[in-house]
């Protein structure tokens, strides 16, 4: 999805949902029988068809958030023996959350990215959609359900004058392959962003206002010089946002990452990598 149309769906769904607050009361009956999720397909994929990707598109949360604001998830890919497609993209829905495209990530082909994982923010019981675009074109859908609330206006981790000393901070780590694993098997690693990633809907709790919204938008991995995966992100992920992912080692010496946050700041960072 291009980085200007899902920061136009964040900021339409935000508003829609602060003007939505003023009415909730008038309007919860209705509200609660309302299913977003049709409007949304419509909106985000074009109305384009959604198959059914149980067996191919596996989604890992939790049933029950223990803490609304930092809820794991983890998409992992399984192509039938002999298909030769490969996952070109995934878009991560949740429903109820005011801007409800969490992230649009996008894959290198040489990568071959197989599984990924983040901390969202859910703001209300609601269904997750996890999309995946296929090489030739296809999507294939599959939900969860999630029992959360208040994720998005949970206050941060730390007084945001404090986090911003060491905003844009990367943290990058490998990790050694399991016990036994052949060693074509792909490989994991991990990048943190220390960043507020404040959502918007945050209030200061000296000044009693609202925290203007301020997180990473963009965010690319690059292995050597091949792209391994590129983030285009919204309100919903969480607080220092980290991004855990299977690879294939393609023999660089190095992994690099670059940033980029809604205001403009660019953070970047490169390390060796395992073995070199």
């Amino acid at each position: 999805m291009p980085r200007k149309a899902l920061r136009a769906i964040c900021v339409t769904a935000m508003t829609v949902a602060m003007l939505g607050f003023a009415t909730l009361a008038g309007s919860a009956g209705q509200a609660a029988s309302d299913d977003p999720w049709p409007d949304l397909a419509r909106d985000v994929f074009k109305s384009r068809p959604l198959a059914d990707g149980t067996g191919l598109l596996a989604l890992d949360m939790p049933y029950r958030a223990e803490d609304a604001a930092v809820v794991p998830l983890t998409a992992r890919f399984t192509l039938p023996a002999g298909d030769p497609r490969q996952v070109k993209a995934l878009t991560i829905v949740i429903d109820q959350n005011p801007s409800p495209v969490a992230a649009a990530f996008t894959f290198g082909s040489k990568a071959r990215v197989s599984a990924i994982s983040t901390r969202l923010r859910v703001n209300s019981y609601t269904n997750v959609h996890a999309v995946a675009e296929l090489s030739d074109g296809k999507l294939y859908m599959v939900k969860r359900f999630v029992k959360a609330a208040g994720g998005c206006s949970a206050p941060a981790i730390k007084d945001a004058n404090v986090a911003k000393v060491n905003t844009g901070e990367m943290r990058f780590r490998q990790f050694a392959r399991a016990s036994g694993a052949p060693s074509s098997a792909p490989e994991e690693a991990q990048i943190m962003i220390r960043h507020p990633n404040n959502s918007g809907l945050q209030l200061d709790q000296i000044t009693h206002l609202y925290i203007p919204a301020f997180f990473v938008d963009d965010l690319k991995i690059w292995q050597g010089k091949d792209l391994v995966l590129a983030m285009e992100s919204g309100i919903s992920i969480s607080e220092n946002p980290i991004i855990r992912f299977t690879y294939v080692p393609n023999g660089a010496a190095s992994f690099r990452a670059e940033a980029v946050d809604t205001e403009q700041h660019v953070y970047k960072g490169e390390w060796p990598a395992a073995g070199m």
